[in-house]
């Protein structure tokens, strides 16, 4: 592809105007390898491995709401490895020596990074990734809402000839009359009036 000669291009041209510079590669936001110069490291796995910091990277600004992803920078024991963002939909990476110098490193990452989305919006376009080959949905092919059918009020004609539907029988009386309940005050017990025996005591006999 001719994005793949222009994007090759740069990285070369970022490994001469950057002393220390060892290795670059383009690649998609989800992973996807657009073009490499690192000879001594696997392509692909770099470019997954730049996807999985991105994601992650994407999820700590967020949350420290710091704003959009720009740059992403690793500091081993041999080296670094930076990550520049280009544009929405590609990221460049830098692998640099420790005797680099970082100013210049992220000088010449961040304009090689705007470079490389220029090129990609030019001959690729916005839609790139591993969901850009999926075509846009005709309006015929999406599916419409299934819809409810609205009930339609029965003709003047048939209503006035449906009989009226019967009433509800009223309640009887016994059951609708209760004896009213006798209130007392909150907090009191209700007094028993003492009602006598209806057999007379027993006599007692004495010992």
């Amino acid at each position: 592809m001719a994005v793949e000669t222009d994007v090759l291009d740069e990285l070369r041209r970022l490994r001469t105007r950057v002393p220390g510079l060892t290795g670059s590669l383009a690649a998609t936001v989800d992973g996807l390898v657009l073009a490499h110069d690192v000879p001594e490291t696997e392509p692909e796995g770099l470019a997954a491995l730049t996807a999985a910091a991105l994601g992650v990277a994407y999820r700590m600004t967020d949350a420290a709401a710091r704003g959009d992803f720009r740059e992403l920078l690793v500091r081993g024991a041999h080296g670094y490895v930076a990550t520049y963002a280009a544009g929405t939909t590609a990221v460049l990476t830098l692998l640099a020596e420790d005797r680099v110098n970082v100013g210049r490193l992220h000088l010449e990452g961040r304009r090689g990074g705007a470079r490389i989305a220029d090129l990609v919006a030019t001959r690729v376009g916005p839609g790139t990734g591993r969901h850009a080959d999926r075509p846009t949905p005709t309006p015929a092919q999406v599916p419409r809402p299934a819809q409810t059918p609205t009930p339609r009020p029965a003709p003047a004609s048939a209503a006035a000839a449906a009989p009226p539907s019967p009433s509800p029988p009223a309640p009887e009386e016994h059951l609708a009359t209760a004896p009213p309940a006798t209130a007392r005050p909150i907090g009191t017990l209700p007094v028993r009036t003492p009602q006598r025996p209806t057999h007379p005591p027993r006599p007692q006999t004495g010992s």
